[in-house]
């Protein structure tokens, strides 16, 4: 099992939990808002289209080989139209800055972001660097060039 060391920000509530794991057999790690003192008992308000660097109060340090993916919350998205606006976010290996969520009210009501709250999920995934070959012909294949829809509709 990867572990996954990890460092509060200087000013970050202590009380807010380290991502979790809510069930035996969840695949990813909720991650919660720790948000600035001042702004902790009202949250932060996101506007319709509106879309928020959200900090979690922590710095990761991921083994090499894998990677942190940032993905939504599935009840945040459905009852809200609170998203990522990159999803799914990765964060590299060699990355130390504070983590950061980047949230976008796709819904039509403002929507708090409360001080705790789950905001995102964190998934570790393997990593496999590639080797990139200019080559002057491709291989065939059934397909070929299609895509955007061609195998159906959508």
């Amino acid at each position: 099992m990867p572990q996954i060391k990890v460092v509060r920000e200087e000013g970050a509530d202590v009380s807010v939990v380290l991502p979790s794991y809510e069930t035996a057999g969840a695949a990813g790690a909720d991650l919660r808002a720790n948000l600035p003192e001042a702004d902790r008992a009202a949250g932060w308000v996101l506007a319709p289209m509106e879309r928020r660097i959200v900090p979690t109060g922590l710095r990761v340090e991921i083994p090499d080989g894998f990677e942190m993916q940032i993905r939504p919350r599935s009840g945040l998205a459905a009852k809200h139209g609170v998203t990522l606006a990159n999803a799914p976010g990765t964060i590299d290996s060699d990355y130390r800055g504070p983590l950061g969520v980047i949230l976008i009210n796709l819904g039509a009501e403002p929507f708090t972001i409360g001080h705790g709250e789950r905001i995102a999920q964190a998934v570790i995934a393997p990593v496999v660097q590639a080797e990139y070959v200019q080559v002057d012909v491709l291989g065939d294949t059934s397909r070929g060039a299609g895509g955007f829809g061609s195998t159906g509709r959508g």
